[in-house]
């Protein structure tokens, strides 16, 4: 049996990130807000975001755990809005290491992706975690995430600093 493995890519931001880049034109009436979800509204929007990136890792947690993660005030969660109060996408950073924080999870619904709202709500997020007093922001990502999700995490001054080749099945 041959154990499929990718190379998983691993960033940090160790300087104040870039200024956000402002709201774009398809960004009128848009709002992002830190927000403080139960495991339901999170899970709805973790799988519009993540299935199309087979994301899984919040869906094997079990749901008190899920629920404890949650309410535990260990992770900020900017949620993009649009005028109606549909959740478009979400940038989620876990501060277990503060002042190093983990972006965990960045993405958009796929119908809201292509028009400038990733580096808008990215920006935007990494602006604020930074100025609550962290020192390095770091992520990992995999071809399985967006095509242009490398080129983002550069703009936003992410600094790639490892690369490892990790069994699919831990991701």
């Amino acid at each position: 049996m041959t154990t499929v493995r990718l190379p998983v890519s691993y960033l940090e931001l160790t300087t104040a990130p870039a200024l956000p880049p402002p709201v774009p034109p398809s960004g009128r009436g848009l709002a992002i807000a830190v927000e403080r979800l139960g495991a339901a509204d999170y899970l709805v929007l973790y799988r519009a975001v993540g299935e199309p990136l087979r994301w899984d890792s919040r869906l094997k947690l079990a749901p008190a755990v899920l629920a404890a993660l949650l309410d535990s005030g260990r992770l900020a969660i900017f949620v993009l809005r649009d005028g109606s109060g549909r959740a478009l996408g979400f940038c989620e950073f876990d501060r277990e290491r503060f002042p190093e924080v983990e972006l965990t999870h960045f993405g958009l619904v796929p119908e809201a992706q292509g028009r400038g709202l990733g580096p808008w709500l990215l920006g935007t997020a990494l602006a604020a975690v930074w100025n609550t007093g962290a020192r390095r922001l770091w992520l990992h990502t995999d071809p399985w995430d967006h095509p242009a999700a490398l080129g983002v995490y550069a703009r936003a001054g992410f600094v790639r600093y490892l690369v490892r080749e990790q069994p699919v099945e831990d991701l």
